[in-house]
């Protein structure tokens, strides 16, 4: 291969008699991260990435050097190169030093996940990028991956339908960040989560004055959401006198915040998201039709885990790595194989996920890690998920996630010998953030 540089920008020529074929712009984008969403241009012989606000692709990663890598323009392709950073550089699942690199292929700097993106010549359009987070070689979700390019790009209305624990609300995220506006907001609302008196003014807004507590006015998630994403997540438990009004904002993109007779326009793409079928709401009543219909533009469905088990070593592999510190090899083969030997996973990968988690912060192997398989799903831990007559829905998985929540920020800080700078990126979460949480659960820290 052969590489030349004209007016700034990186092109590629394929033939080794140095004939040009198609020139390629290719653009940088991350994919994951806390800098999810930025993109640059690649064009510069040298393309340095890292921490420091000096390199061409700045990043606000804590577990980013200041100068991680760089990309070169060489005579052979584009060589990546790690300049000693402290957490390293990899390509796909690879430690690299140097390694000459393609389109797509996912490049993880700390806790960030990059992929090189093509650029249309003429339009300067990027094809869409591939998120590295939802994984499987199955065929329901390499049929769902193929598709996200095209849905992504059209703005259409979406449902997601699938079992709690799937990834529906990763598949939002997806969706957004590999459309055509990703750096726009994308504003998530829980639906159940949400009194049913205060949902109007939480996807609407409010001004002040508008009811009692109203003390100034309060822009709510549409306009929020303006020029980007609104994620309704469990859409199914949205209060039935709720719904015309989430219906009229729909087909007229036009809202009204409570105590106010001026109309809002909004522009924005809307996913939904539900673990219940629709339609059986619809014949009970429970679901306006209209309003079931006008969200039925586009229906994804997530596959539970139980019909993907073929994932599930991929899917442990990647959430062994984003733990933390690199196990021992045996210790590490023994916690797979006790996940493994589990016949369900009734939390799907979500449950997966936290028991990879828990079974590294707790060092549980071998025989432990055989009793730990044949707990329950981390939400239910030490809550019960029976149902109790004097107990409201909300309440009783707003208490099932508070007691997840203590169990795991106490294992967290155990681990970490109270170290708050590891124990945040060991869990992937701002300093302050988690200073919260555990001032929240009053677990003391060093």
């Amino acid at each position: 291969m052969g590489a030349e540089a004209e007016h700034g920008t990186t092109s590629i020529l394929a033939s080794e008699d140095r004939h040009p074929a198609k020139r390629v712009t290719y653009q940088i984008a991350v994919v994951r991260g806390p800098s999810a969403g930025q993109r640059r241009v690649i064009d510069r012989g040298e393309f340095r990435i890292g921490k420091a606000s000096a390199n061409d692709l700045p990043l606000s990663d804590p577990t980013v050097s200041r100068f991680h890598c760089v990309i070169q323009s060489t005579p052979r392709g584009l060589l990546l190169r790690d300049l000693g950073s402290t957490n390293g550089t990899q390509v796909g699942e690879t430690w690299i030093e140097r390694a000459y690199i393609g389109p797509l292929m996912p490049i993880q700097v700390g806790s960030s996940t990059l992929q090189m993106v093509p650029l249309d010549g003429a339009n300067r359009h990027p094809t869409p990028v591939i998120d590295t987070r939802m994984v499987g070689t199955s065929a329901a979700i390499q049929r769902l991956l193929s598709m996200l390019p095209r849905v992504a790009s059209s703005g259409a209305t979406i449902l997601l339908e699938g079992e709690t624990g799937t990834g529906k609300s990763l598949l939002a995220e997806i969706i957004h960040r590999a459309g055509p506006h990703p750096q726009a907001p994308f504003i998530t609302v829980d639906c159940g989560s949400i009194p049913a008196n205060l949902i109007e003014s939480e996807l609407f807004g409010h001004e002040r004055g508008a009811f009692t507590g109203a003390t100034e006015r309060h822009i709510g998630a549409f306009e929020a959401a303006h020029g980007g994403t609104i994620f309704l997540d469990e859409i199914s438990e949205l209060p039935l006198l709720m719904q015309p009004k989430l219906l009229r904002a729909l087909e007229e993109r036009m809202i009204k915040r409570v105590g106010s007779t001026k109309q809002v326009r909004v522009d924005l793409q809307v996913i939904a998201a539900t673990n219940r079928d629709l339609q059986e709401a619809v014949k009970r009543g429970e679901f306006r039709a209209d309003l079931y219909y006008r969200l039925d533009a586009v229906r994804l469905c997530l596959p539970p885990l139980r019909e993907r088990r073929e994932d599930i070593p991929q899917l442990m592999e990647q959430f062994f790595k984003r733990v933390g510190p690199v196990l021992e090899p045996e210790r590490l083969e023994s916690l797979k194989r006790s996940l493994a030997e589990r016949e369900d996973w009734p939390g799907n990968v979500r449950e997966l996920r936290n028991a990879v988690e828990k079974a590294v912060l707790l060092g549980e192997t071998g025989a432990d890690d055989r009793r730990m398989s044949k707990t329950p799903s981390p939400l239910a831990l030490g809550s019960g998920n029976a149902f109790d007559g004097g107990t409201s829905f909300r309440v009783a998985k707003e208490h099932a996630i508070s007691e997840w929540e203590r169990g795991y920020l106490r294992s967290l800080v155990d681990h970490t010998k109270g170290n708050i700078s590891h124990a945040a990126r060991l869990a992937q979460m701002d300093r302050s953030y988690l200073r919260d949480l555990l001032r929240r659960y009053q677990i003391a820290a060093g």
